[in-house]
């Protein structure tokens, strides 16, 4: 078990939450304990915590591990943290924007390559969650894992089946890279000050390999984004220019079905097929493609 950590527990009144950045400092010591169990920490551990604000998880992850990457945007809150967590273990502060941020340069070269990779743990800025996990899932290669607070109704896109209202976009191009499991459900009451939404932790962990290796990562995005654009028409509109009719059949999909009801493998095998569609009009749908 993981105790709460007491540096967590006295807020700092001078540091304000900023609405330019889409603060919500964390504050519930039972919320605080649980997200670091179901992270569970370990010595040796490269772990990196994005937007760490005044430290309501900073401090528990930095015990556990021993030593702790954090990236904090705001400056005002660098020093105070620093301040407030020194003798707990080895914190390497970086004054940066997680958005242009470069993780895998956190790693030493090759290091992926031999096993290893870092884990992730933040509470997003709501206002730029979305464009902050396709920065994520870009780096993808020397990523563990992610535990990561999220708007809940992120967290519903990131984990719906096909068929589902809120089945998206982001459904697919998370679950293309990622096995997605939703952690637990957090209050407004949890937060200062306490958002307008219901918020979740989810869990991202890599898959290795893929169900599907995806040839052309561009054509892929560019495909997913234009299914869903306009997601009430058929495949046969929403792809054209993209992909032809024909190339949809011969990959077993209607082209009179719409985004929502196609499977994230199906997305994956179409965008390789269309990788070679150019090439070769009679080709058929490329099969599975596995390390």
């Amino acid at each position: 078990m993981i105790d709460p950590p007491q540096a967590t527990q006295q807020p700092h009144a001078r540091q304000r939450a900023r609405k330019r950045f889409g603060q919500n400092f964390l504050h519930d010591p039972g919320i605080i304990h649980r997200i670091l169990t179901a992270v569970a920490a370990k010595p040796g551990q490269h772990l990196v915590e994005i937007g760490p604000g005044r430290g309501a998880l900073t401090a528990g992850l930095l015990q556990a591990a021993g030593a702790l990457d954090v990236i904090e945007l705001d400056r005002d809150l660098v020093g105070p943290l620093a301040e407030r967590l020194a003798g707990l273990g080895r914190l390497h502060v970086h004054q940066a924007d997680a958005l242009t941020f470069d993780l895998c340069g956190l790693l030493p070269a090759n290091a992926a390559a031999a096993g290893a990779r870092l884990r992730l743990v933040g509470n997003l800025p709501y206002n730029i969650s979305t464009p902050l996990l396709f920065r994520f899932l870009a780096q993808m290669d020397c990523i563990a894992d992610m535990h990561l607070m999220l708007q809940k109704e992120v967290v519903d896109r990131m984990v719906a089946a096909p068929g589902s209202k809120v089945y998206g976009r982001l459904s697919v191009m998370v679950q293309s890279r990622c096995a997605v499991q939703r952690v637990l459900a957090v209050g407004a009451g949890a937060f200062v000050p306490a958002p307008k939404v219901a918020s979740a932790v989810v869990r991202l962990s890599p898959l290795r390999p893929p169900p599907v290796v995806i040839v052309d990562a561009g054509l892929h995005a560019r495909i997913v984004a234009a299914a869903f654009a306009q997601r009430r028409k058929r495949l046969s509109n929403s792809l054209r220019g993209l992909v032809q009719p024909a190339l949809l059949k011969r990959c077993g999909l209607d082209p009179g079905a719409r985004a929502e009801q196609i499977a994230v493998v199906d997305f994956a095998r179409l965008a390789n097929a269309a990788v070679e569609a150019p090439r070769d009009v009679d080709s058929g749908c490329i099969p599975d493609i596995n390390p």
